[in-house]
């Protein structure tokens, strides 16, 4: 393994959430008069926090949004995570191989930690993660794409920057990886490749994942 841990995005790596999310904040944004598409939402907010959903808006229109949109935006989400929420293809088997390969990884995402938990029920996941293994954006000042999360990550679970590989699949996850002088690996799914610049290597398929590592 030329890696000492492996971290990884959760949102459109581990679980198959961004159509679900992306659909529901541009309906939510369009509610509030702020016309946003599903693919304006992809383009813009894939991979951020929510505070960086607020700032955008905030410089774009000159106006904020109501103090309650968190929470209205993430009772939809969760409402929909529960109906429609499945894994990524390969996501279970990869990290099952790691864990059985004793693969130190963990999770580090622009989401909240009621967010990564949700899905993890939803999907299984939350077998192979538990609480030592799960850091959000809540747990740092700034989100990606500043360096602050996987920095903070690496630091919990004790190895240097340099010994660890992203898995990422937004351009703000990527450039926070590279900013935190980590490889990253990106995952082009649902991002065009020509997106994920500044990539260590891109792939397209969690299943080839395991033999890229090594």
């Amino acid at each position: 393994m030329r890696y000492d841990l492996v971290i990884f995005d959760n949102d459109g790596v581990l679980v198959d959430s961004e159509p679900i999310s992306n659909r529901l904040l541009a309906a939510c944004l369009t509610e509030l008069g702020h016309q946003t598409s599903y693919e304006d939402s992809l383009r813009d907010y894939m991979g951020s926090a929510m505070h960086r959903i607020h700032d955008l808006i905030e410089e774009r229109t000159g106006q904020r949004l109501p103090e309650d949109f968190d929470d209205v935006f993430h009772a939809r989400v969760f409402e929909a995570f529960e109906r429609e929420l499945e894994p990524v293809a390969g996501a279970v088997g990869l990290v099952e191989k790691l864990a059985a390969d004793g693969v130190p990884y963990c999770v580090a995402s622009s989401g909240s930690h009621e967010r990564i938990r949700v899905g993890h029920r939803k999907t299984g996941l939350d077998r192979w993660f538990d609480d030592g293994r799960v850091f959000s954006s809540q747990d740092v000042g700034r989100g990606k794409p500043a360096p602050d999360l996987f920095l903070y990550a690496a630091e919990r679970m004790g190895v240097a920057p340099e010994r660890c590989v992203v898995v990422e699949d937004s351009p703000l996850g990527v450039q926070a990886a590279v900013a935190a002088g980590m490889d990253v690996y990106g995952f082009t799914a649902m991002t065009p490749a020509e997106r994920l610049v500044g990539a260590t290597q891109l792939f397209s398929d969690l299943g080839e994942l395991s033999d890229l590592l090594v």
